[in-house]
């Protein structure tokens, strides 16, 4: 979640936190009572005072008695009078006030029960807006993904045709270069067409190459482990040498080591960059080597491409030239990994069959090399294999059972994916 969000649902909360605590003031200060209610003596009161504050009529009668008090109302009349008009007057405010303030109390009250009542109606509405806009959302968001789907499909199409045109444009490339750097090389002599139509066949294959096993320093980075087997063993000779990747690893460790390679484009490129490389058929080189000589042989993915007839050749000549002590090793895919076969073995049509490890170690101590070893190699990343079955819920026996079974199948499935014969001469 991005800080801009975070802020924003925080924002959000506090929102809703100050909503919830208004509609609950008001609906607290809508419960207030009004005066009738909170002084149930108040009218009674207010009707005594009404009752009393007329004046007292004058006295009426005859006799001395009467005449006296009819003196004492004609001195104390005016003020009784003015005391009854204050007193008329008084009433007349107070009642009127009353009535005011109960009516504006009322209304008061009327006044925030609507409040009320129209935010709690508020609430469900802003949830309501809420929820469409996220339904909208998820509309516009799933339409936005459904073009995105359709716009990838299409791109994927195009770039599927655009693969294909730059594999055709890479061989062709090499083509050219093959054809112009040979023709110019060797113009003068009489079979230089032929020559030049050899170099463009090459360089099929080395686009082919360029294309699948990956770019020089990849390939680097995966021969460098076989580096130290051939510590003092100098010189060394790789069949089938490619691009001259082991052997620039080699003379980087300063051991003595020369490739022989049948494809012409890959010989011209090493020997642009100084490394001893000879062109022609492997099986042939190394009958014409001398022998006892050579302190090691390498080759990586070659084996596969030979007939068996070539192969155990390549046994034999090899346990010729290499002297006592000198080490072979043989790079090839594993068959007995299904993925390696499908998608590493069966890409290239060069190859000539697969070569099981038993049968491969078999042919080398045929050939007469006495300490022969398989190392697997190149394992399949681990989150590309089966996964193990987890054991809640399943009877004791079941999951383990289950689990030795995704493992036999990762063992067939996603094996490693190369493998190594290692043969001490």
């Amino acid at each position: 979640m991005s800080d801009d969000l975070a802020a924003l649902r925080k924002r959000l909360e506090q929102e809703e936190s100050a909503y919830a605590s208004f509609l609950a003031a008001v609906d607290r200060l809508a419960s207030f009572a009004l005066p009738a209610e909170r002084l149930p003596e108040l009218p009674g009161q207010l009707a005594r005072l009404n009752a009393l504050w007329p004046a007292l009529p004058a006295p009426e009668g005859r006799g001395p008695a009467a005449q006296v008090r009819r003196g004492i109302w004609d001195t104390v009349g005016p003020s009784l009078a003015r005391q009854s008009e204050f007193n008329a007057v008084l009433v007349q405010i107070l009642n009127g006030h009353l009535d005011e303030t109960a009516r504006l109390h009322a209304h008061l009250r009327d006044l925030f029960a609507e409040l009320t009542r129209y935010l709690q109606r508020v609430l469900p509405v802003m949830d309501a807006r809420d929820r469409v806009s996220s339904t909208l959302a998820t509309s516009r968001a799933e339409l936005i993904l459904e073009s995105f789907d359709r716009r990838l499909e299409s791109l994927a199409r195009r770039l599927e045709g655009l693969g294909a045109l730059r594999d055709r444009i890479e061989t062709l490339s090499e083509e050219v270069r093959a054809l112009i750097g040979t023709l110019s090389a060797r113009a003068p002599e009489p079979h230089a067409a032929a020559v030049a139509k050899q170099a463009a066949e090459d360089a099929v294959y080395v686009a082919f190459e360029g294309r699948f096993r990956g770019e020089p320093e990849e390939i680097r980075e995966r021969l460098a482990s076989y580096v130290e087997l051939f510590q003092g063993l100098s010189p060394v000779l790789e069949l089938g040498c490619g691009g001259g990747e082991f052997l620039e690893l080699l003379r980087g460790q300063g051991i003595e080591a020369s490739g022989v390679e049948a494809n012409l484009r890959f010989v011209e490129a090493c020997r642009l960059r100084g490394l001893e490389v000879a062109h022609g058929d492997l099986v042939a080189f190394l009958g014409s080597r001398p022998g006892a000589l050579l302190g090691g042989v390498f080759a990586a993915q070659v084996a596969e491409h030979l007939p068996p007839a070539a192969l155990l050749e390549t046994l034999r000549q090899s346990h010729r030239v290499l002297r006592p002590g000198g080490l072979l090793v043989l790079e090839t895919v594993n068959p007995r990994s299904l993925v390696a076969f499908l998608e590493i073995y069966n890409r290239d049509l060069s190859h000539e069959r697969p070569l099981h490890p038993d049968t491969l170690r078999f042919m080398a101590a045929a050939a007469g090399f006495g300490d022969v070893r398989i190392e697997l190699r190149s394992a399949v990343d681990a989150a590309s294999r089966l996964q193990a079955v987890p054991g809640e819920g399943l009877p004791p026996r079941a999951a383990e059972v289950l689990n030795e079974n995704v493992q036999r199948l990762n063992d067939l499935l996603y094996g490693p994916q190369e493998y190594a014969l290692i043969a001490r001469r």
